[in-house]
């Protein structure tokens, strides 16, 4: 099911308020990535860097265009290691997450 633009817009006014939403937004992509739900992961982590970031500056800081970090973060996208881990110190960052 695709996000429609009032969804995104939701939460990126929470998060822009609320920095233990931003947290949580990250967090809980971990912990679904950790248990094996890459898909649903990857789906909350595309949130994250679009209520956060926004795929421009993560590329920025990830040394990736921003094309590339959407298809990563996409349904089908299979990010290696190196580059889900400076996406996800990006975000870390972003959130202000210790």
């Amino acid at each position: 099911m695709a996000l429609t633009r009032s969804f995104r817009e939701t939460v990126k006014a929470r998060a822009d308020r609320d920095p233990v939403f931003r947290a949580a937004l990250l967090t809980e992509a971990v912990e679904l990535l950790l248990a094996g739900e890459a898909e649903s992961g990857k789906a909350l982590l595309r949130d994250c860097v679009n209520a956060t970031l926004g795929f421009e500056q993560l590329a920025q800081e990830t040394g990736s265009t921003s094309e590339s970090l959407m298809r990563m973060l996409g349904p089908s996208g299979n990010p290696t290691a190196t580059n889900l881990f400076a996406i996800l110190r990006s975000l870390r960052k972003a959130v202000g997450a210790n």
